[in-house]
């Protein structure tokens, strides 16, 4: 290994920790925050932002500072801004001022931070593909040292397989959730069409109706009625 990209054992030691930490982490979001502790405590910056790619956009999944109102639904494609940029190369950009005079800056009204100097973007691979891209602003002109620079991306191929990992398990979770919902739903439709005489629409369209004039979610409907149905075949049986 060259000595630009030598790592020595106190290096070796804060990977490991890190990565394990990342894969010990409970879910897609919680991986991601280690990610950004981790860089936030070495590189010492006043904004990281992890974005995740999904299809041909990355979508911003992270935040050192709050913004919820923009996290998991602002986006960009692949090769747009700098962040794009990144993702489509595969490599580093660190530029120590005037970052938004880049010609490739994309500037968003919802984060302030796109006003700072500095500007550290570096890739998150999965099994050599980009799952994402993390950035690391500085308000006033910042020089990202080499070390740190090596450190973030070295993280970034290793924390990628995890984070693309945590991203699968939550949409499984997520699918079978749905899933779940789906056969729930079903039942109740079933219970009504059966003792109301409705079509599956109609009983359907019943559901969704007193979804919306209860303020509850067609789960929680459908559950009432399944639960309905299982007290009066208990009772029958007693």
């Amino acid at each position: 290994m060259s000595s630009s990209t030598h790592l020595d054992d106190s290096h070796v030691e804060v990977l490991h920790y890190t990565v394990s930490q990342i894969a010990a982490a409970d879910g897609f979001h919680q991986a991601l925050d280690r990610v950004l502790d981790f860089a936030v405590e070495l590189v010492k910056c006043d904004s990281c932002f992890i974005y995740v790619l999904a299809g041909e956009e990355l979508i911003l999944s992270a935040s050192q500072n709050p913004h919820q109102e923009v996290l998991d639904r602002l986006k960009l494609r692949v090769g747009q801004g700098i962040t794009g940029w990144v993702a489509e190369h595969r490599e580093p950009v660190s530029i120590s001022r005037e970052a938004f005079k880049d010609s490739r800056f994309r500037r968003f009204n919802e984060l302030p931070e796109d006003r700072y100097e500095a500007f550290l973007s570096v890739p998150l691979f999965s099994r050599g593909r980009s799952v994402g891209v993390m950035n690391l602003q500085h308000r006033e002109p910042h020089v990202y040292s080499s070390r740190s620079i090596r450190l973030l991306c070295t993280i970034g191929s290793l924390a990628g397989a995890e984070i693309e990992l945590a991203r699968l398990e939550t949409e499984n979770s997520n699918l079978s959730q749905r899933l779940e919902i789906r056969k729930l739903v079903e039942r109740a439709k079933g219970i009504l069409q059966r003792d109301l005489g409705l079509t599956e629409e109609q009983a359907y369209l019943s559901i969704q109706r007193q979804s919306r004039q209860k303020r509850k979610t067609m789960k929680e409907i459908a559950e009432a009625i399944v639960l309905s149905e299982e007290v009066r075949n208990s009772s029958r049986t007693e």
